[in-house]
This record gives C-alpha cells, sequence and structure tokens, in this order.
C-alpha cells in the first residue's frame, strides 16, 4: 500500500472515530439538558416544552438524521451546539439553592443551636404527632443535651422502593435523655412529591432535621407503611460526640448556605458516610453500597461496625422494627424508643472493639 494511501486511511478512520465521539457527546448531552430543562421548567411549562423541541431538532440534524452533509462541512453547526450546551451549562449551574420558598410544613423549620462546652442548646427540634391517615400536628421544640451523656449511635434503615434503596437516619443514645434522630432530606416545597429523576437536576434543597424518634422513624414504619430496620453502631465515644458534633456543622452551612440534594453524590446516605469518615480514625473504603444504600447495613456488618453474633440474615430479622410497633395505635415517645430496640444489643463504646 502507498504510503499516501496509508495516510488516507488513517485520516479517514481518525474523522470517522471524532465523528463518533461528537456523535456520543451530543446524544449524552442533549439527553441531559432536556432532562433538566423538563424538571426545572425555566420557562413555564409551555415555553420549556418548546425550548426542548427545537433543540432536539436542532441536536438530530447535527447528528445527520435529517441532514446528510459531511460532518467536517458542518463545522459552524458544531460550534453553535457546543455554544450553545455551554450557555445551557450556565444557566444550570447558575441556579442557587434557596431558603425562602413555601415550604410543606414538615420541613419548613431550619435548626439551630447554642454551644457552651458540652451543652448543646437544639431549636427546631422536630416532634410532630402523625395520625394513622397520615396528617399530623406540628410540634418544634427547643431541647438541651449533654454531649458527654451520649451512650450510643444507631443506624437506622427505611425502605420504600424495594431493597436496594434506603433512606438512612442516625439516632443517639443519651443516659439522661430521650434518644434524639438526624435525617438528612429534600426540602419539599407545598404540595411537591419526591421525584428520584428530579433529585439528580437540583429539584430540591438539603434540609437537616432533628427529631424525636417517635415523629421520624414512626413515620415510616407506622404512617407510611415503609419496612424499617434498626442497627445499633460499634464507635468510641469521643467519635460518637464528634459525628453529633458534625451534625451541629452541617446545620451551620446549610443554615449559612443551602445546598441542593442530589440523588447520587449528595443524599441521606453519602452525606453520613461523610461526617462518619470525619470523626473516624481509620480510612473508610469506599463500596458500592453507599449508592446503592439499602445495603448500607451489611457494609457496616463487613466493617465490624455491627455486632458480629449475628449473620446479616439474622440482624434483618433482629432489627425490623414493623412487627413490633405496626399494630400498636398509641405509644409514648418513651415506649417507641424502646419497642425499637426490644432484643437488640446495645451499641458499643468501647474503644477496643471492631469499629468504625
Amino acid at each position: 500500500m502507498q504510503q499516501s494511501d496509508q495516510r488516507a486511511m488513517f485520516k479517514k478512520i481518525g474523522r470517522s472515530i471524532l465523528h463518533a465521539l461528537f456523535s456520543v457527546f451530543v446524544l449524552c448531552s442533549s439527553i441531559w439538558l432536556c432532562a433538566a430543562l423538563w424538571i426545572q421548567q425555566p420557562a413555564g411549562w409551555l415555553g420549556s416544552r418548546i425550548i426542548i423541541g427545537i433543540w432536539i431538532a436542532f441536536a438530530l440534524s447535527i447528528l445527520g438524521i435529517y441532514i446528510t452533509q459531511h460532518f467536517f462541512s458542518r463545522r459552524k453547526d458544531v460550534l453553535i451546539y457546543i455554544v450553545g450546551f455551554i450557555c445551557g451549562l450556565f444557566w444550570y449551574f447558575g441556579m442557587e439553592a434557596r431558603q425562602d420558598r413555601e415550604w410543606n410544613p414538615e420541613v419548613a423549620e431550619i435548626l439551630h443551636y447554642e454551644k457552651q462546652g458540652n451543652l448543646v442548646t437544639l431549636h427546631n427540634v422536630r416532634n410532630f404527632d402523625w395520625h394513622a391517615d397520615g396528617s399530623y400536628t406540628p410540634r418544634w421544640e427547643t431541647r438541651q443535651y449533654d454531649l458527654s451523656q451520649i451512650n450510643g449511635v444507631n443506624i437506622i434503615t427505611s425502605y420504600w422502593m424495594g431493597p436496594q434503596i434506603a433512606h438512612t437516619l442516625v439516632s443517639f443514645d443519651f443516659a439522661d435523655r430521650p434518644p434524639l434522630t438526624f435525617s438528612i432530606e429534600i426540602r419539599k416545597e407545598k404540595n411537591e412529591e419526591f421525584s428520584a429523576i428530579g433529585g439528580f437536576f437540583r429539584k430540591y434543597e438539603l434540609s437537616l432535621i432533628a427529631s424525636d424518634e417517635k415523629d421520624i422513624i414512626y413515620t415510616r414504619s407506622n404512617t407510611r407503611g415503609e419496612q424499617v430496620y434498626f442497627f445499633p453502631v460499634n464507635m468510641p465515644k469521643s467519635e460518637m460526640q464528634a459525628l453529633f458534633i458534625e451534625y451541629l456543622h452541617k446545620a451551620d452551612e446549610l443554615q449559612t448556605q443551602p445546598k441542593w440534594y442530589n440523588t447520587l453524590t449528595s443524599n441521606c446516605t453519602t452525606l453520613v458516610f461523610d461526617m462518619i469518615q470525619a470523626v473516624s480514625k481509620h480510612q473508610l473504603p469506599t463500596d458500592y453500597r453507599l449508592f446503592a444504600s439499602g445495603y448500607l447495613p451489611n457494609y457496616l456488618h463487613d466493617l465490624h461496625a455491627i455486632d458480629q453474633n449475628w449473620d446479616m440474615k439474622t440482624w434483618y430479622q433482629k432489627a425490623h422494627v414493623n412487627p413490633r410497633v405496626s399494630q400498636i395505635k398509641q405509644l409514648s415517645s418513651e415506649q417507641y424508643s424502646k419497642l425499637i430496640r426490644q432484643g437488640l444489643p446495645h451499641s458499643q463504646s468501647n474503644p477496643s472493639a471492631n469499629q468504625l
């Protein structure tokens, strides 16, 4: 084969590869941008759909479905597409999370606190009275906690859409006070519903709720019918206290600068993992179960952060909250907290134990 023929062949192959890569880029970027426009509706319901239609038509023409010109003879169209997509990125990443929306009453208040030594006063602790039909009587309280009295940490997983995905909560036990539960949640507006897809596209702000167990766990196990599991975790007491303080820091962050929820990277499980990693003396391994949050208890068991006397099959049987509480209609907060711990080992704070 002549050298000139080889050069021509390699040039043709290079162009084909470039054309294929750019086509993949156009396809993926258009899907992403159209999904963002669909979720956000920046020009209203009709206007956003008109923009999506125009963009799809233009993207298809770039891909050569409507126009069959050679790729390199359409550099102007290519440049217009890239500029248009960059403008879309500026629009998307320029959206700022806010605190001044008309919020759902469940997330209407912002947690804040004062701290003097080990004594922490929390404002806007949620303690709603939930009814069987899903309605509730709102109640926000001020509570005081002594960090030196923390004697246990528990991971609660609540399943509503299969075994892979769960909402993760963290509950702190105190020697002199009822438990307190923290939950990182989406901050829904009034009449707004959760969408996992919307969670990828800056649909919701983040909210940190500090709550009575009877409120935030009972809501899931009794009112919503989710499957709830309760796992005491082994941690040194110093790390338990440090984890509580990490939640206070998160409250400071969200009060100063609201943030976006993200279904994959900034959710109820990944943020808890980041806080635990921040206080742990050991580097915790990254694992797919941090994203498939329904398997988080298995991950903790592998790290020996959950009592090793039971295998995971036994743990799931013992940790299942619903069978103990679902048939009981009237429960005090103290009774509910005792029932969900029934038959479970207390979380260990012995520094010599295998732990996080």
